[in-house]
């Protein structure tokens, strides 16, 4: 059996995205989407300073961790992108910081409406392929290790020299 470097992730898990100031977020793993995606409750260009600027607001109303703020790119581009029933579909396109296993990783999402299923997040093989390989039998990987390490640095005992 060859050993790899990748990273074990289970088939979901909690993430965050710093630079957006979100925490805690749950998202599936699917190996069968290549772009991951994030809900969306609204999205539209806008001018702002002279340039088009892609506002939105994510999650909705109805989850928990829905905090009504705006948030702007100016960097953003638009794709066709195939949903799960199979149908083309034009969506926005951002990158930001996603945090798996205490490493940061630029990831790219697509907008998606994903009001009605249970991960606001799908963490797509574009991500997936940065040193991941996918145990559908585990859950929580990253999670539990941030976890562990918190619990672990609050009882570290100071070094006897100060």
């Amino acid at each position: 059996m060859v050993k790899t470097n990748k990273q074990t992730i289970g088939r979901y898990d909690i993430v965050d995205l710093p630079q957006m100031g979100l925490f805690g977020l749950s998202a599936k793993v699917d190996t069968g989407a290549f772009t991951s995606a994030i809900h969306f409750h609204h999205a539209e260009v806008i001018k702002k300073d002279g340039k088009e600027v892609l506002h939105f607001t994510l999650l909705d109303p109805s989850h928990p961790e829905y905090n009504d703020k705006d948030f702007y790119f100016e960097n953003f581009s638009t794709r066709e992108i195939k949903n799960s029933f199979g149908q083309s579909e034009e969506r926005f396109i951002i990158e930001t910081e996603l945090v798996l296993f205490g490493q940061s990783f630029p990831t790219e999402f697509s907008l998606s409406d994903r009001g009605s299923l249970k991960f606001p997040i799908l963490l797509g093989r574009k991500l997936l392929k940065k040193g991941f390989v996918v145990d559908v039998a585990r859950t929580n990987l990253s999670y539990k290790l941030k976890t562990k390490k918190k619990h672990e640095s609050k009882f570290c005992l100071p070094s006897p020299t100060g």
